[in-house]
């Protein structure tokens, strides 16, 4: 069926298929993570971003570990083990609030009630469950990448990762956009159901890779798990890869947001009719649609000065986010359609968001080879996205901390009016991040500024 299509192997072609489904299966739970963790099990918001926070930490610290323990057993082994336990990590996040139900600590018949839930230990069942799916995603993220780079040549390489990039974006924008109907169909319960859907197509990719998954390439290239512990302390003990790691944190902590904080602040200061899923995919459409043209006019540019440019759009973003409560007097009518200002400001902060990656993601990589050791690059690119490691904790920490102290949630007040007394600050939230998107905007020109003097000084 996929053998040899246009080129490339039936591996390559399962193994894209199979990332689209993956991909299709965690956005679509993981852009309502926090709300699934707040409504469903009611932890307070500080809980659901701690609990988020390691779980998407996880997911970017553990795939070089868990990509070595994949040479070693083998890539088809790899990925029955990682389906296997995303199909089981996701069933039991659909399953968990029954079991809950049947114990009588939540009643979900008649909206949801909680009836001990909160005060039970019972509800961080979740954390085991999380950890199941957060071990099976990180084989996926070295295993598909893998796969690619084995199953291609050097004359179709480039061709088959834009084929790579193509299914992870489909299966992101796929997987956010099911929540929407989801949630309008079944209220709140549309984020347990949302659930089996992803847990289906994690099952339906396992049954692939048991049929179709075939490769005749097995020759290993990975380290050994010692090898990579002391490549991670290298790393971190390289005065100028952790300072570029702690500085780009900077900007991951506020793309982060759209995950972390975006979805409960709209349906809080919009409505419930929001779709913050939906404002989401505005991201990845953006970063589609201009990454090629942004890197082709920077091409003249050095790597520093076009993140240093996207780098100075992300505290803009921030900012837009902020501006939608500044206006008054209900929806805005644009013509072809109305929206509450919140969601609509939210929207214009995503697209400057996008932007600003297009600058940043694609030289990135380019510039931190540059400052790694010569002889060693490929060592240290391993650890790369240890910023999204370190965004993610903080990120989602610093989350829940200030929608906890700008935007509560209104369940916890007894009238609407108090809960309009305590969220009339909410833009605050965006203040702190635009804050920190530009403090990492001028540390990056002080940090070129400083590199700069160090390698003419060892030159001379």
């Amino acid at each position: 069926m996929f053998q040899k299509l246009k080129g490339f192997s039936r591996a390559f072609w399962t193994a894209n298929i199979v990332e689209l489904l993956e991909r299709g299966a965690y956005y679509g739970v993981f852009i309502v993570i926090t709300l699934y963790l707040s409504r469903i099990l009611g932890f307070t918001d500080v809980e659901a971003a701690l609990i988020s926070g390691v779980f998407s930490g996880g997911l970017y610290l553990l795939p070089t570990f868990s990509g070595a323990l994949a040479d070693k057993i083998g890539f088809k082994y790899s990925l029955i083990i990682a389906f296997s336990l995303l199909s089981i990590g996701y069933f039991g996040l659909a399953s968990l609030p029954t079991a809950l139900e049947s114990i009588g600590l939540v009643d979900y018949s008649n909206g949801i009630n909680f009836t001990g839930l909160i005060e039970s230990s019972h509800r961080w069942a979740i954390v085991p469950i999380m950890l199941i799916i957060m071990i099976g995603g990180s084989f996926i993220k070295s295993v598909i990448t893998g796969t690619v780079a084995k199953e291609t040549t050097e004359a179709n390489r480039a061709a088959g990762f834009s084929i790579f990039y193509m299914m992870v974006n489909i299966g992101a924008f796929s997987g956010k956009t099911i929540v929407k109907p989801l949630r309008s169909a079944m209220g709140d319960m549309g984020l347990v159901y949302i659930n089996y859907f992803s847990a289906a197509m994690t099952a339906l990719a396992l049954i692939m890779i048991i049929f179709f998954y075939k490769s005749a390439k097995h020759d290993g290239e990975g380290k050994t798990l010692s090898e990579i512990w002391t490549s991670l302390i290298k790393v971190v003990t390289n005065g100028r890869l952790i300072t570029l790691i702690i500085i780009i944190t900077g900007f991951w902590m506020v793309q982060h947001q759209l995950y972390a904080t975006m979805p409960k602040y709209v349906l809080r200061m919009a409505g419930e009719g929001a779709s913050p899923s939906w404002y989401a995919n505005v991201n990845p459409l953006v970063v589609v649609l201009t990454v090629t043209f942004i890197t082709r006019i920077m091409s003249s540019k050095t790597p520093l000065f076009s993140m240093t440019v996207g780098m100075f759009i992300m505290p803009l973003s921030a900012i837009a986010m902020a501006s939608g409560n500044w206006f008054h007097g209900g929806e805005i009518d644009l013509g072809f359609i109305s929206m509450h200002p919140v969601a609509l400001m939210m929207i214009v902060g995503i697209i400057l968001q996008g932007l600003s990656e297009s600058f940043i993601s694609p030289r990135f990589l380019e510039f931190f080879s540059i400052q790694a050791p010569k002889g060693e690059e490929g060592l240290y690119l391993g650890f790369s996205h240890l910023h999204s490691f370190l965004a993610s904790i903080i990120g989602f920490g610093l989350s829940g901390y200030l929608l906890s102290k700008y935007c509560p949630d209104p369940k916890l007040f007894d009238t609407t009016e108090a809960w309009q007394a305590a969220t009339v600050n909410a833009h605050y939230i965006w203040y702190y991040f635009a804050a920190i998107a530009f403090v990492s905007a001028i540390s990056l020109i002080i940090y070129g500024k400083v590199i700069a003097k160090l390698d003419a000084k060892k030159a001379n």
